[in-house]
């Protein structure tokens, strides 16, 4: 007998949205609307393959200063509820110094970091610094990576592989391709035996539970992000709407 996909939700937040103690208690919120892992953004002036929505959320947490520590402190609550994962650029990591990030976000209890725009020529280094540090180092594929690119970014990650669901930048909310997203992740899964995330333009549940037959996690960012700028109170709704689009499953637990 055929059965559903399993697929867990992943919800993306920007530290430094708001003071600590609300974002903490927005944090418990969400948790407990249903999702199964946390996806912590490290504010970032260029946020180049990110919309408006989450850039204007990193301006604002910029603005309020202490980024790398608040941040820090977000993951370490995070970390706390549900498995963690923190997003940012290469920038921060090179600014900081690729070992001391990992080292710290390790210590604050990160499950792993994803740098969205890893350069080729710092693969190596990144690699080492996570792994020394025992972190995961989940990475983010372009969908027209193929041949020898795909198979290098696919061996070089560890944790997960990152599927967008969209090529346009975060906030996309236009239809999706959902047969070139099916294709892609098949070539994924070919290339590596990491579980498959996807997130990048999945703005409705409706959407989400078309996209969770494909992937091991669906991950969501922009409408969180929008209700928490916005109407925090709504977030947590919002998140067990995408919640109840997906079946339940203990991705990180078994898989991390």
């Amino acid at each position: 007998m055929l059965t559903q996909p399993r697929c867990a939700l992943g919800v993306f937040v920007p530290a430094g949205l708001h003071p600590p103690h609300a974002e903490r208690l927005y944090l418990d919120q969400i948790a407990r609307a249903g999702n199964s892992l946390f996806e912590i953004g490290l504010a970032h002036h260029d946020a180049n393959l990110d919309g408006p929505v989450i850039q204007a959320a990193y301006r604002r947490a910029l603005r309020r200063g202490n980024v790398l520590d608040h941040t820090l402190r977000t993951v370490e609550h995070a970390a706390g509820l549900r498995p963690t994962v923190v997003m940012t650029y290469w920038e921060p990591a090179h600014r900081h110094g690729p070992e001391h990030l990992a080292r710290l976000f390790a210590d604050a209890g990160a499950a792993g970091v994803m740098v969205v725009d890893l350069p080729d020529h710092q693969e190596a280094r990144w690699q080492a610094a996570t792994k020394d540090a025992g972190l995961q180092a989940p990475r983010l594929v372009p969908r027209h990576s193929a041949g020898t690119d795909l198979a290098r970014v696919a061996t070089g990650a560890s944790g997960w592989l990152y599927a967008p669901a969209s090529t346009a930048p975060t906030g996309y909310r236009g239809p999706l391709d959902i047969p070139a997203l099916a294709d892609f992740t098949e070539r994924l899964r070919a290339a590596s035996p990491l579980p498959v995330v996807s997130g990048v333009g999945i703005s409705t549940p409706a959407l989400a539970a078309r996209v969770a037959p494909l992937v091991d996690a669906v991950v969501i960012g922009t409408p969180i992000v929008r209700a928490l700028a916005t109407d925090p109170g709504q977030a947590p709704a919002l998140a067990a709407s995408f919640a109840q689009a997906l079946t339940p499953n203990t991705f990180m637990e078994t898989r991390a």
